[in-house]
């Protein structure tokens, strides 16, 4: 009786497994990051108004058209010489496409001459067309079909985000885009990636590097100057620029322009150096790099290059503008009058510095180095005199040389909104640098770092208003403290009396150990958390941290008794062992059995974080 049971029991299971469909593989990447792969390599596009229409089913004229521009060249397939079939006449638009699959054996037509366009394509006539593109054929499959395809299909995990499960579901286009990403990843017959064959690879970890693909399919640049848009082989979907989508109308002169045409993209870059040409390596014949304003910028263009050789325009003390690429490298070199930008920052230094002077020879001239609102600093050779400290600008004049003149601005005081898109009465602008700044080190900071911080006159060095009266340039004194390196202080020794003490100090920042032995100067600390201004070994000021009560970290925020602290976005944690501290992770100070501490710098209010979260065993 309990066999009669259990072989009943085991035919209902079997026929329940049976009747119920396998469900999908869970998808591997994001939909968005499929869809950009696909479209930076031409296999996956939306219609005429750019609509994906994913959840819409594949014919077989998009699917063919699909599996074609996943091959070798298959993007650069145009319309067929003859009529491939009947239905397909040379004027239908996949045409071309039908042709080249039934040439490379990828598909065929039915057995009445058709080739039914029309036609929506099941998963198993789907995956028996995709499976060739790995080197399988039907010499592989034993069996009934599709049972020998889709069994292959499912063991290369092409089936990850497909929600078709049966062998006669129809596809959907969001189907068809998981399949064809799945098969770039998938290895061939023969052991390779199938990314391969288009020319790409993937990364360590066997993934679809989507930046190396986009990157690889990128075309430009070109400059942004009157007619640059005839350039461009197809009307852009989407533009970028600075990082903000945009319309095309908004793309600047001496911006600089690259697109894919299959993705429908075009991305501007704006960021521009101007100042004299300092030195050109390894040669003024051969240059692979040039240094303007005290940096050097590696040259990433042949046209760059030659502009800037000694065949070229430009040479060695001439002032220019370098427009620099998506890679940071000079990929166009354009004339001051025609582009240059004025530059606002900080004066760290003045000092006499020798240039080359492109006879074999060098000169000397006073130079200024500036930290400028980007958070780049600058060389620039000046007359007149200036003061570390002091807030210069740097611009063009009439003689296209460039000029510094010192800055001073009304006093600014007022509450940063709760959103950080105002001060005071003040709107910042939607490009505003903003520059926080300690002695000779600075920070760049997105205005809702600022957000909730009431700010006072002696916090605010510099700003400006743009035509819209909209704050568009901020240069802060020591506001958020995020200039600082944060760490702790493992040992404190005071010797000797007087004027003749001595200080030894021993501390880690970021992992690393720090010893300064014998220093005359005392620091404001106590062993414990601290934050170190300058160099880490060997710093020009050093303060402690203010500890809370035990707590428990919520999110971004460290929850201590009935308060809660704000946590930076760099803050260290350390387990506490004895009198050793071991740099830690936050997951690991959540997730382990420890009592939290959490050291801050400032309150919240005034711009201030949680630096650093001391973990001990309970």
């Amino acid at each position: 009786m309990k066999q009669r049971i259990f072989t009943l029991l085991l035919a209902l299971s079997l026929s329940v497994s049976l009747a119920l469909p396998a469900l999908a593989a869970p998808a591997s990447v994001p939909q968005e990051d499929a869809l950009q792969a696909l479209s930076a390599l031409g296999i996956f596009s939306g219609d005429d108004q750019g609509n994906l229409n994913l959840s819409s089913r594949v014919t077989r004229a998009e699917f063919v058209t699909m599996l074609v521009r996943a091959t070798p060249g298959g993007s650069q397939i145009g319309q067929a010489a003859t009529s491939p079939y009947p239905d397909v006449p040379r004027s239908h638009w996949a045409s071309g496409f039908v042709e080249a699959a039934v040439s490379q054996g990828l598909v065929s037509g039915y057995s009445d001459g058709t080739f039914r366009p029309n036609k929506e394509i099941t998963l198993a006539e789907g995956v028996s067309m995709a499976l060739p593109l790995l080197g399988y054929g039907p010499e592989d499959f034993t069996g009934a079909y599709p049972t020998g395809q889709l069994a292959l299909y499912r063991s290369l995990r092409l089936d990850r985000g497909v929600s078709a499960a049966s062998a006669t579901a129809p596809l959907t286009r969001q189907d068809a885009m998981y399949l064809f990403y799945n098969l770039l990843s998938a290895p061939t017959k023969d052991g390779a990636a199938y990314l391969t064959t288009l020319g790409y690879s993937l990364n360590s970890a066997g993934q679809v590097d989507l930046l190396a693909l986009v990157n690889g399919a990128m075309e430009g640049p070109v400059v942004a100057q009157q007619g640059w848009q005839s350039a461009l082989p197809f009307t852009p979907s989407k533009v970028i620029r600075g990082g903000a989508y945009v319309s095309l109308s908004d793309i600047q002169d001496y911006d600089l322009v690259y697109w894919n045409a299959s993705m429908g993209t075009v991305w501007a870059y704006t960021q521009k150096i101007t100042g004299p040409i300092q030195a050109l390596e390894p040669s003024a014949s051969n240059p692979t790099s040039v240094t303007v304003a005290g940096r050097t910028y590696s040259i990433e263009t042949s046209s760059a290059a030659y502009a800037l050789s000694d065949l070229g325009q430009y040479g060695l003390g001439d002032t220019v503008t370098l427009l620099l690429g998506r890679t940071g490298g000079v990929a166009a070199v354009a004339a001051v009058s025609a582009s240059a930008g004025d530059r606002v920052g900080l004066v760290l230094s003045v000092e006499k510095t020798s240039y080359p002077d492109g006879n074999g020879g060098t000169y000397t001239a006073q130079t200024v180095t500036m930290l400028a609102t980007d958070g780049q600093t600058y060389q620039y050779q000046c007359q007149g005199a200036y003061q570390a400290g002091s807030v210069v600008r740097a611009s063009v004049n009439q003689n296209n040389e460039v000029s510094l003149r010192g800055l001073s601005s009304d006093s600014l005081a007022g509450k940063v909104s709760a959103d950080g898109t105002k001060l005071g009465k003040y709107t910042f602008a939607e490009d505003v640098e903003i520059l926080d700044v300690s002695g000779k080190y600075g920070i760049t900071l997105y205005p809702t770092r600022l957000a909730g911080i009431n700010l006072t006159g002696d916090m605010v060095r510099y700003y400006s208003l743009n035509g819209l009266g909209q704050i568009d340039t901020l240069i802060l004194e020591e506001v958020t403290g995020d200039m600082y390196q944060y760490g702790v202080l493992t040992f404190l020794e005071e010797q000797g009396e007087g004027v003749h003490k001595y200080y030894t100090y021993r501390y880690d920042v970021g992992g690393t150990s720090y010893t300064i032995p014998n220093s005359t100067t005392r620091f404001r600390v106590v062993t414990g958390p601290i934050q170190v201004l300058g160099e880490a070994d060997n710093p020009d000021r050093m303060y402690s941290l203010t500890a809370t009560e035990p707590g428990q970290i919520v999110g971004n925020q460290f929850a201590a008794g009935n308060r809660k602290y704000t946590l930076s976005d760099q803050v260290v944690v350390y387990e506490q062992r004895g009198s050793q501290y071991f740099l830690s992770s936050l997951s690991r100070a959540q997730n382990g059995d420890f009592t939290l501490t959490a050291w801050y710098d400032k309150e919240d209010s005034q711009g201030g974080r949680v630096r650093v979260i001391v973990a001990r065993e309970s």
